[in-house]
C-alpha cells in the first residue's frame, strides 16, 4: 500500500493528511493541536515532509501513524482524537 502526505502547514489552522494514493481514502487526519504536540516531541522534521528519499518518508509515515495509534489509546480525554 502507497501513502500519499498533504500536509498545509502554513495556514492559520495546519492540517496534515495521510492518504491511501490508490484509493484517495483519507487514513488519518491531524489538526493544529497534535501538529503542534508532534512539534514539541521533535517528531515533527519540515526537512523530511519536503524529501523524496523513500526510507525518510516511510519512517516519516511510520512514525505519524504510530503517534496517532498512541494519542488514540491516551485515557485523557481532553486530547482531540485522530481521525482514521
Amino acid at each position: 500500500m502507497t501513502y500519499l502526505i498533504d500536509a498545509w502547514l502554513d495556514r492559520p489552522h495546519p492540517y496534515l493528511r495521510i492518504l491511501n494514493r490508490e484509493t484517495g481514502t483519507v487514513c488519518v487526519t491531524l489538526e493544529e493541536q497534535a501538529l503542534e504536540e508532534l512539534r514539541e516531541l521533535g517528531d515533527l522534521d519540515l526537512a523530511s515532509l519536503n524529501s523524496s528519499e523513500p526510507l525518510v518518508l516511510k519512517e516519516l509515515l511510520r512514525n505519524l501513524f504510530l503517534f496517532c495509534f498512541a494519542r488514540a489509546l491516551r485515557p485523557n480525554a481532553d486530547n482531540e482524537a485522530p481521525r482514521f
